[in-house]
């Protein structure tokens, strides 16, 4: 495991079209299918992650809190399942119904996704206003493995809660920090290398 920050791409970037398969259902996800009416949340993870299954109830909860307010989240593992068998599509489903999320988890097998994203870790948050700008990158909360702290999503919630309100959000944001995404050999990002 290696311990990696977020990269934190510039505020108002423009999101990047996706096409991927949901590990759950089997249904391709793409971005133009999202129902946007305020914005959507983006979320790099994998399961075998300790940064991960430290706040993965976190995560689950965002999505039932979040269910009707107007925002879709989309969840997308990149992982070398070579290398990582646990991230595997089958393992993340199980994943996916241990938690009961109500948002798609799908697989990037490419790595494409992650790369035009910008993700370097597990978990990386990535929210997105109703025209696809970039309005937050970065942690759920101060919470980390090993801490006393407890997960609430408070740094994301502001964020979306923010967004849902019409709200100005905070440039200044903390970069999340997790497992660094498991890149296949010879097809590392330039900015991870």
């Amino acid at each position: 495991m290696t311990k990696t920050l977020s990269r934190m791409p510039e505020l108002g970037t423009k999101a990047h079209p996706f096409s991927l398969p949901d590990v759950v259902s089997g249904d391709i996800i793409k971005t133009e299918d999202l129902n946007i009416q305020k914005g959507f949340l983006v979320i790099f993870l994998s399961r075998h992650c300790p940064y991960v299954k430290h706040v993965i109830k976190g995560i689950a909860d965002l999505g039932a809190d979040y269910k009707n307010a107007g925002i879709d989240i989309i969840a997308i593992s990149s992982n070398d399942i070579d290398k990582y068998p646990d991230d595997a599509p089958h393992k993340l489903k199980e994943m996916a119904q241990e938690y009961k999320f109500n948002f798609p988890v799908c697989f990037d097998e490419s790595q494409k996704t992650a790369k035009a994203y910008g993700a370097a870790c597990t978990p990386d948050f990535f929210l997105y206003n109703k025209n696809s700008e970039l309005v937050y990158r970065g942690q759920l909360d101060d919470s980390r493995p090993g801490t006393e702290i407890p997960v609430t999503g408070k740094d994301l919630r502001d964020a979306i809660d923010k967004l849902l309100k019409n709200e100005e959000i905070s440039p200044i944001q903390k970069p999340s920090i997790g497992c660094n995404i498991k890149w296949k050999q010879g097809n590392e990002p330039e900015y991870f290398l």
